[in-house]
């Protein structure tokens, strides 16, 4: 059994209105909280970098599905959104939204476009993101398939 370890160093100077500093690896950015939460919007928050996470993990879980099962693919990209329900001054990741667009090559099979669809619903609950969050955030999936 493999384990990967993964490292993150944050700086924050105090107050909840500061402006710290994260470095985890290939990710160095300022962190803050978001104007939408009556923050100072510098640099990247936790909602962006859940959602950045859950994304990501997605669209590389469904190409490497593509890739083996040998699908044509043309060309795929991914917009997502993620909700964030406040109550009572309670803050609340609720849900995150991927929208994929896959297309196949024009030489692509029936049997292939079906074997897509099936590969866009199961890369959401084989990515490991995905799992991790499983049963705090409900992830809904509006794919395109061309």
């Amino acid at each position: 059994m493999a384990k990967h370890h993964f490292h993150l160093h944050a700086d924050w100077p105090g107050g909840r209105n500061s402006e710290g500093y994260m470095d985890a690896g290939n990710l160095k950015t300022k962190i803050s909280i978001p104007p939408e939460m009556d923050g100072p919007g510098i640099g990247t928050n936790p909602d962006e970098m859940l959602l950045g996470a859950a994304a990501t993990c997605y669209i590389i879980t469904l190409a490497a599905m593509i890739e083996r099962a040998e699908l044509p693919l043309q060309k795929m990209s991914l917009e997502s959104e993620g909700i964030v329900d406040v109550t009572n001054g309670v803050f609340t990741y609720k849900k995150i939204i991927h929208k994929p667009t896959v297309s196949l090559k024009s030489s692509a099979t029936t049997k292939q476009i079906d074997k897509l669809r099936k590969l866009v619903e199961k890369a959401e609950i084989s990515c490991m993101i995905s799992r991790a969050i499983k049963g705090n955030v409900e992830i809904e999936l509006q794919a395109a398939i061309r």
